[in-house]
């Protein structure tokens, strides 16, 4: 297979970057957008950085990543990263990095401004759904930040070859592209930090590449990636999806609520972030030939899962809502009083800002957000013992 195989769903090539940078300035509202972004300076001079970029990564370093950057100073206390699994000729070799999901834009984003940080010479290129590409620029500037596209909306006679497609485009990019790439562990944030990887995922990842389900698996060399906020600033929006589902399971999410999701998930509040690589898996997959293909696929899922639980950055906040919710004293250790009161406020605040038409049913939204902090410990506590 080559390059333009994939011409439907792949990133912008860097030979492509200038056609891609005239459709975004022949946008009204990117220009607007933009230029907001950076009101210091001259819009004339943005157009000049910009087509001034050879390449993506060039255009990540002088565009997304000073963006990032002040973001986490004022949205973030840390950042850091744990890549000590990865060492010598590992760092070398492009991975299938597959994490927990805990916000739409930034999961991806943040590790490649960790990945530049630790002397990686790739930032990752992102599986994104089409679903969020809700405006054409969108889609042109997604592509050009690295990303390729998972196609959700097609019908179900289609959904068979974009599965089979998105998979081989996954290892020609490792094989061939020598480009690392990331995707989460499920379609969609879990909504209550119950982080589970889904098997049909890994079946789709295995539709691509030669050989047998484990063989194909271990070609794309994935590494479990584990995402940690102290806080997730969603956290209000998904206890209110909660309730609407709850009141009327023909409830769907909006486009506008899409947009809400991702400005408050961007610019919210997040404390102290850690990422942490796990073992590549291929340390392990060898262990799992000779399954029937069922237990293969539920084997695999429930490893990785396994390696990302056992990884989370616990807050006091987590050994909290633990306690919270189980009316139980039992992890006070890891917390103090002053600590306690500080999340107890914290989620007053936030539930404050759910307003539903129906009303706020309290004590309902509130076991949902304390089950959101409770559940990263609670996988933890049964990945580890």
């Amino acid at each position: 297979m080559n390059l333009h195989d994939f011409d439907a769903i792949r990133p912008v090539e860097p030979n492509e970057l200038p056609a891609a940078f005239d459709a975004l300035l022949a946008d009204a509202t990117f220009c607007t957008i933009m230029q907001s972004f950076f009101k210091d300076v001259p819009f004339e001079v943005l157009k000049r950085q910009l087509y001034a970029c050879q390449d993506n990564l060039q255009v990540q370093r002088t565009f997304f990543l000073p963006l990032i950057q002040n973001l986490l100073q004022q949205a973030s206390t840390g950042i850091d990263m744990d890549t000590s699994v990865l060492d010598g000729a590992e760092r070398l070799q492009p991975h299938t990095y597959i994490s927990n999901h805990r916000d739409i834009v930034l999961d991806s984003a943040l590790l490649d401004v960790l990945l530049i940080g630790e002397g990686f010479d790739k930032t990752v290129e992102i599986a994104i759904g089409d679903n969020l590409l809700l405006q054409p620029w969108i889609k042109t500037l997604v592509r050009v930040n690295k990303s390729f596209i998972v196609q959700r909306s097609v019908g179900l006679r289609e959904m068979l070859a974009s599965s089979k497609r998105l998979s081989e485009y996954m290892h020609f990019a490792i094989a061939e592209k020598q480009q690392p790439i990331w995707i989460a562990q499920r379609e969609g944030r879990a909504k209550d930090s119950d982080d589970r990887t889904q098997e049909s995922l890994l079946k789709m990842m295995t539709m691509g590449g030669e050989g047998t389900p484990l063989q194909r698996l271990k070609s794309l060399h994935i590494v479990p990636l584990t995402i940690s906020y102290e806080y997730d600033p969603c956290d209000f929006l998904k206890a209110q999806e909660f309730q609407q589902k709850r009141d009327n399971p023909d409830f769907r999410k909006s486009g506008q609520d899409d947009l809400d999701n991702m400005q408050t998930g961007i610019f919210g509040y997040k404390g102290k972030i850690h990422y942490h690589m796990a073992r590549p898996a291929n340390t392990w997959l060898d262990e799992l030939e000779g399954l029937p293909k069922a237990e293969f696929y539920a084997e695999a899922a429930r490893r990785i899962d396994r390696e990302i639980h056992s990884h989370y950055a616990l807050f006091a906040n987590n050994y909290a809502a633990l306690d919270l919710l189980e009316g139980t004293h039992r992890f006070a250790a890891h917390y103090t009083a002053e600590e306690l009161a500080r999340f107890e406020q914290y989620l007053e605040a936030q539930m404050q800002k759910i307003q539903l038409p129906q009303g706020s049913d309290r004590d309902f939204l509130r076991e949902r957000m304390l089950t959101m902090y409770a559940n990263p410990l609670r996988n933890y506590l049964a990945a580890v013992q």
